[in-house]
């Protein structure tokens, strides 16, 4: 037996050898390792035969049988067929690389049969993992640090795509006891830093392969042709099969989700992320490949309905992520230093706004970061924390903010933002105050509004959390998260319970505030509210009610009214009549003349007018409201003085002599026939017109009008005009010759009698004292 405190690298162990004679070997040793062969993993069928399921339950059997035989061993045991069984390895690496993810359509098993082993497989692997990343499991089993730290690094029991795979996979509901594991292992081998500076990279080329799929990604462009792509023609979003657009939508949606996963379980890779231009190269593909994917989904004409809306909640699942793994970066590079405190506050809040002011040209992801985490609140929290701020940098910023919600074309719910962000303001000051309280309005640390303490996915979502404005989710109810991550948090629910139904989980998550991690606990603990115990867990979920388009767009008055149906569940029926009302006729209603007698007092007071006001020696004008605007009164011609240019009287002779003008003048035409029997009827008409007569009499111009009519009809040659038809028969039936001509002259003549209501010129001579009346 082994010595009592002694770590199992310097423990030797006494086994019989071949012949029966006992030699001492050192505890970590090939021959201790048991001769058993791990058979690797292959996912669940999603509705395969049941043959296939057959095929499916038997292997899982005996991979769970195995990884429990293997966690019953003692620690040197275990340690030595960890280290020395490559079948072992092999199994575990299988199931990384092909376990369902939270949102993959194999993740919903096809039977509970399946669904149960799925889950045992799935917990034993964890248990495995977690047990294979501690050196100390005991006073008595230990393993020297250093050696520890070698052991895992040399034989690949851990590297960075096996702990990406594992945060992606075990993350939800397990975040603390992930974030001790990997903490553990980069603790006890710092090499494992050096190489995830090198993946890195490897994680970016994600971003350039997805554009270069898509035809977006410059190739050998120069500073005269910064737009020109490469010689051969690539496939577009547009252009490229279905397959081909699912396969990259996949991709995208798993790679965002496990660099997410991975920055929220380890924060410390942050600062290497953040050191290789991540938010910088991040920002830029979203700005550009997120609309033209987008765009590809909505025009292409899909055969399965059901494959484009699966394949659109994944791209808005990325979206998602990759905001919040933006917002994950800047929080623990810039903004957890200036809450923390130290000598370098000022040049992290600089990095900070510098980071601010370049998303400032990503218009499509600054709203959208800004929506889930405003800005406004990072740049109240420098300006508490360093008053020194340049004021007109930050209102550059915002401004800035504001006009990339309007080149989107989106409108930012600023005054709930506001209102909800100033009343934390308020509850932080009186609680401590200063940088913490301003931490707390931006929802640094808001774990016991959102989370238990444990933290989670959903620990770091800026103002958001604060937000009690109601969103819809897809099932129609009203619910303060979004869509997609209404989503991700049933997936994450359904990859540990996927028997449940998904009407029950949704009443789940109603209950206990969309919190899927006290959800789990209290389903596995039996602890659900009676309410919750009374329904039946296999309950589907709700029937998708969404509004039509038209109502959601559209802008009415009668919008948000006590009367709006759209918009209320409940509405006042008793203001609401239908027929007649009880005890009243139809005579009785008309005969009300209420509404009458209240508007004749107002009514009243325009019935008394003066047209005459005689003012009495020591009275004023302004007592009789004489001095108030006239709105009557025409002061066109105030300024011209007539006669105030004038010559004095003793100058009168030399004046020129007044001359009538030739327009007026009626005794020098040439008299002919027509002309003749113009003049007689002129000579009828009365020349003594009186100037001050404000409106001839309408019936003697009405008696003029028809005589010249008469006269003209009596003309030799005279032909009646021909009566003008422009309107035509109705459309689709053609249209006569006439009607074409008169529309012709219509449009050729129109201007003719423009501006008719003009005065004429002979009228302004005679206001302005010209010709004599």
């Amino acid at each position: 037996m082994a010595c009592a405190r002694v770590p199992l690298d310097e423990r030797q162990v006494t086994e019989p050898g071949p012949l029966g004679k006992e030699h001492t070997l050192p505890a970590l040793h090939p021959v201790r390792k048991e001769e058993r062969c791990f058979v690797p993993y292959k996912s669940p069928p999603e509705d395969g035969s049941p043959a296939d399921v057959e095929e499916f339950l038997e292997r899982a059997k005996f991979i769970t049988e195995d990884l429990e035989w293997l966690l019953a061993l003692p620690h040197d045991k275990f340690w030595c067929q960890v280290v020395f069984d490559e079948s072992l390895q092999r199994c575990l690496d299988s199931y990384l690389h092909h376990a369902p993810r939270s949102l993959d359509l194999a993740a919903l098993p096809s039977s509970p049969a399946v669904a149960d082993m799925q889950r045992s497989i799935h917990r034993v692997v964890f248990l495995t993992f977690l047990r294979m990343a501690t050196h100390k499991e005991s006073k008595e089993n230990f393993i020297t640090p250093a050696v520890f730290g070698e052991i895992i690094y040399e034989n690949f029991l851990f590297d960075i795509p096996k702990i990406l795979d594992l945060c992606v996979l075990f993350g939800k509901g397990n975040s603390q006891l992930l974030h001790k594991m990997i903490e553990n292992i980069f603790t006890q081998q710092p090499s494992y830093y050096s190489d995830l500076d090198e993946t890195v990279p490897t994680v970016l080329q994600v971003f350039d392969t997805i554009l270069d799929k898509c035809g977006l990604h410059l190739e050998g462009a120069t500073a005269l042709e910064p737009m020109k792509l490469s010689a051969h023609k690539q496939p577009t979003a547009m252009t490229m099969s279905q397959q081909e657009l699912e396969d990259l939508i996949l991709y995208l949606c798993d790679s965002t989700t496990t660099i997410h996963a991975f920055l929220d379980i380890f924060p410390a890779a942050c600062s290497s992320f953040h050191s290789h231009g991540f938010l910088s190269r991040l920002t830029s593909f979203y700005e550009t490949a997120v609309p033209d994917l987008e765009k590809s989904l909505r025009k292409r004409n899909f055969d399965d309905k059901g494959l484009q809306e699966d394949l659109w909640k994944r791209l808005s699942h990325s979206c998602r992520k990759m905001v919040e793994t933006a917002h994950l970066v800047l929080h623990h590079t810039c903004l957890q230093p200036i809450l923390e405190g130290g000598e370098n506050m000022l040049t992290f809040a600089e990095e900070l706004l510098q980071h601010f002011t370049s998303f400032l040209t990503e218009k499509r992801f600054l709203s959208d970061y800004d929506e889930q985490f405003p800005i406004a609140d990072d740049v109240s929290l420098l300006q508490q924390a360093l008053p020194f701020i340049d004021e007109t940098r930050t209102s550059y910023l915002l401004q800035g903010v504001e006009s990339a919600w309007d080149s989107v074309g989106r409108r930012k719910p600023q005054s709930q933002i506001q209102d909800k962000v100033s009343s934390a303001y308020q509850g932080g000051a009186s609680g401590g105050g200063g940088a913490a309280a301003a931490a707390s309005s931006a929802g640094f640390e808001l774990q016991n509004d959102r989370e238990p303490a444990g933290g989670g996915i959903e620990s770091l979502r800026g103002a958001e959390a604060m937000l009690d404005v109601p969103r819809k989710g897809n099932n129609g109810a009203v619910c303060p998260v979004s869509g997609a991550e209404l989503e991700s948090l049933l997936s994450c629910i359904r990859d540990l319970l996927p028997d449940l139904g998904e009407g029950f989980l949704l009443a789940c998550l109603q209950e206990y505030n969309y919190n899927s991690e006290l959800v789990i606990n209290n389903i596995l603990e039996d602890r659900l509210t009676p309410n919750l115990d009374k329904l039946d867990r296999a309950m589907p979920r709700p029937a998708k009610e969404e509004l039509p388009d038209v109502l959601n767009v559209r802008s009415n008055v009668f919008d948000d009214d006590e009367f709006d149906v759209f918009r209320r569940d409940q509405v006042d029926m008793s203001r609401i009549w239908k027929g007649r009302r009880k005890g009243e006729s139809a005579r009785e209603t008309l005969n009300d003349k209420r509404h009458i007698a209240e508007q004749r007092a107002r009514y009243q007071a325009y019935e008394t007018v003066v047209d005459e006001v005689i003012i009495e020696p020591g009275e004023s004008a302004a007592t009789y409201g004489l001095d108030d605007y006239d709105d009557e009164y025409d002061d066109t011609y105030d300024m011209n003085q007539v006669g105030a240019n004038d010559l004095d009287g003793d100058s009168l002779l030399n004046r020129r002599p007044f001359t009538v003008p030739q327009v007026l003048r009626k005794g020098n035409k040439p008299e002919d026939d027509d002309e003749g029997e113009d003049e007689e009827e002129e000579q009828t008409l009365p020349n003594n017109v009186n100037r001050d007569q404000f409106v001839q009499d309408p019936a003697l111009l009405r008696e003029r009008a028809e005589a010249r009519r008469a006269a003209m009809h009596q003309r030799r040659g005279f032909r009646p005009e021909r009566p003008s038809n422009v309107v035509g028969q109705p459309k689709g039936q053609g249209q006569t010759l006439e009607t074409f001509l008169d529309r012709r002259k219509k449009e050729a003549n129109k201007s003719r009698v423009s501006n008719h209501n003009r005065r004429t010129m002979a009228d302004r001579k005679r206001n302005k004292g010209m010709i004599p009346s």
